[in-house]
């Protein structure tokens, strides 16, 4: 298998199947030699700012270690999961470990698509002996392909309702499938909305709350020994601010990688995460917010308030079917100027004529567009010159159109 054949049998795989379980992925990764064990990983979960916690620690260690990343979902290509030192994998390398991996496991696998570029990602990380890797969960945690990595810290961000049919109805349920990243003896790091008591899967382990035992505004930093100030971290919105002090937490739990001050302070100086809060120039100003379930848009609401006051605020939205999507539409709708509804470019797109008659009601300036490029010209051309766009609903959509606003800027 050539590295071309290997790219096109990971795109032959569907990226929404989703199978509950771990048996597949322990078989696949013995049968490799188990490369999930030959590196340590600062293990991450959460419903909400995982990516962001995950892409401050990286940066962090990248100043000192060679440091692996795996995120999910990519917003443009498939290589922004995997990386080392900040850098995606190429296009050569990646088509070379999947057939790696395929060579060893054969085409007829059974792996979804989360799981085999799971497995890819621990390959690759082992054959580059990376120092450490920070580990993205998918969906979950307990039966997460992510969860047969090797911790020297877990975490878990901020819960919220989000993939029900999976993890259940209640915060707590949500919770518990969350804390399945746990192992014995290995440090967690919480944050302060996570609402399990010590029963719920903490054990013996060291346990750091935020709140608690550290915190954040932004430009310092407290926890058990650390005091950190003058900090600058370019991610907009205050909720990055919890992600700032979980991250932070995580590195001084994680004893075994000591950074100095210096090194912390331009690790968060110079962290990046596309499609939060991510600006593109104007005029109008574009934001692109990956705001997909209603604590995301409360968050997004509150970004809103605080980072561009008294502007006239046009947003282009588009969800997916199997979302919950009518809580979110109920926040975020009345709190902007006009709306631009298009479908996303996928067959799991919700058509926005069937929440038309729903936005109405909630906004006095609603217009439908037939896709989501169309959709935000239309968005430009309406909003003044003082104005912000702001791009919500979907992270696919997001990444839809920062492919589209990439290529402009070049």
């Amino acid at each position: 298998m050539t590295p071309q054949e290997g790219l096109a049998h990971f795109a032959s795989l569907s990226p929404s199947s989703i199978k509950m379980g771990l048996d597949r992925v322990r078989v696949a990764l013995e049968r490799l030699g188990h490369p999930e064990l030959k590196f340590p990983a600062l293990h991450v979960a959460g419903t909400n700012g995982k990516g962001s916690t995950c892409a401050i620690a990286a940066s962090c260690l990248t100043q000192r270690y060679r440091t692996g990343l795996y995120t999910s979902p990519h917003l443009i290509r498939p290589n922004e999961r995997i990386q080392i030192d900040g850098v995606e994998i190429d296009d050569d390398t990646f088509g070379r470990r999947i057939a790696e991996v395929v060579q060893i496991l054969g085409a007829d696998h059974d792996l979804t698509y989360f799981e085999f570029g799971t497995i890819v990602a621990f390959w690759h990380f082992a054959q580059e002996r990376v120092d450490v890797a920070v580990i993205e969960t998918g969906l979950g945690g307990r039966l997460d392909a992510t969860t047969a990595c090797a911790p020297k810290v877990t975490c878990i961000t901020s819960i919220a309702f989000d993939h029900m049919e999976y993890l259940g109805d209640t915060l707590e349920l949500i919770a518990k499938e969350k804390a399945g990243i746990f192992k014995p003896g290995v440090p967690i790091v919480l944050a302060r909305n996570f609402p399990l008591s010590p029963e719920g899967g903490e054990g013996a382990n060291q346990v750091w709350r935020e709140g608690r035992d550290f915190s954040s505004n932004g430009v310092s930093y407290t926890g058990p020994t650390w005091r950190l100030t003058d900090l600058h971290l370019p991610l907009k919105g205050e909720h990055q601010h919890q992600n700032l002090a979980l991250a932070l937490a995580c590195l001084e739990a994680l004893t075994d990688f000591p950074l100095t001050t210096d090194q912390l302070r331009e690790g968060v100086r110079t962290a990046r995460w596309p499609g939060r809060l991510e600006e593109f120039p104007g005029p109008p100003l574009v934001v692109l917010d990956g705001a997909h379930n209603p604590a995301g848009v409360d968050t997004l609401i509150r970004a809103i308030g605080s980072e561009y006051p008294n502007r006239s605020i046009h947003l282009v939205f588009g969800v997916f079917a199997d979302k919950d999507s009518e809580p979110m539409m109920r926040a975020l709708f009345p709190k902007v100027h006009a709306l631009h509804l298009t479908p996303i470019a996928s067959p799991r797109s919700r058509d926005p004529r069937a929440y038309e008659a729903l936005a109405r009601t909630l906004n006095a300036d609603v217009t439908v567009h037939p896709d989501a490029s169309t959709a935000l010209r239309r968005a430009r051309e309406q909003a003044p010159k003082d104005g912000v766009v702001i791009v919500a609903g979907s992270l696919f959509l997001v990444g839809q159109l920062r492919r589209q606003l990439v290529a402009a800027v070049r």
